[in-house]
């Protein structure tokens, strides 16, 4: 390994045991070499590589180093599991619902399900429910039922997030997109609707960013996988 890649990279390989979850790699603006000796030390420490932002060229070229790494080219996500996976929990004590208005949202939604899925929640897809067909939501509201929070993806105007956080009891977490015209500013419009929201459970994260809003989910919901490890622990002493 070129000692210029090694010199760069200075990895928090204490993040899982000090914030719950280890450290996420962010691909974009690392190249390929960069990108390898990261996996490389991260895998070496036991933790399942989440990688995001990863072009459809980098990667092909990293499955030559890795060819058992999983490619989500809609998420542009790169996983690579590790021998010991970071999260051993069963995957039912942790719920979270992933909502698109539209089909055009669903790199950003994919993006969420993929980081969810690193962390070990269980997540419920439920795709095309914009405002624009009202009718469509309450349709799926069955599947909302005993989830921990819920992540909203919305471009447009960015209503939707409001919308859910009528009709749950847990947290909402907007993420808006930059899908819209031009007016939409770049996903802006969307991000300062899901902002003023009146629902109040409804918090919000940056245009585009699947995984952050993923990822806030993730922690909610896995507060209730360490109050029930509690429970058992004390139920057993």
């Amino acid at each position: 390994m070129n000692s210029r890649h090694e010199n760069t990279v200075s990895l928090d390989l204490e993040r899982g045991r000090r914030c719950g979850f280890p450290e996420v790699v962010y691909g974009e603006g690392k190249d390929v070499a960069t990108l390898v000796d990261i996996f490389r030390q991260l895998l070496a420490d036991g933790v399942s590589v989440l990688a995001t932002r990863i072009t459809t060229e980098k990667a092909a070229r990293l499955r030559e180093t890795y060819p058992g790494g999983r490619y989500n080219e809609l998420a542009r996500t790169f996983r690579i599991q590790a021998t010991t996976p970071a999260v051993d929990a069963p995957h039912d004590v942790c719920r979270v619902a992933v909502i698109s208005a539209g089909t055009s949202d669903l790199p950003v939604a994919e993006e969420a399900r993929e980081t969810l899925d690193w962390m070990g929640i269980d997540v419920t897809m439920i795709h095309d429910v914009g405002v624009a067909g009202p009718h469509r939501l309450p349709a799926h509201l069955d599947k909302l039922r005993g989830v921990h929070a819920v992540v909203v993806v919305a471009g447009m105007e960015g209503a939707l997030p409001s919308v859910v956080g009528g009709y749950v009891d847990c947290p909402v977490v907007g993420v808006p997109t930059s899908v819209g015209y031009g007016a939409n500013f770049g996903g802006i419009s969307a991000l300062l609707s899901m902002l003023n929201s009146c629902a109040s459970n409804v918090t919000v994260v940056n245009i585009d960013a699947g995984f952050k809003g993923g990822y806030v989910a993730g922690l909610i919901a896995s507060q209730n996988r360490r109050r029930q490890q509690s429970q058992r622990a004390a139920e057993h002493h």
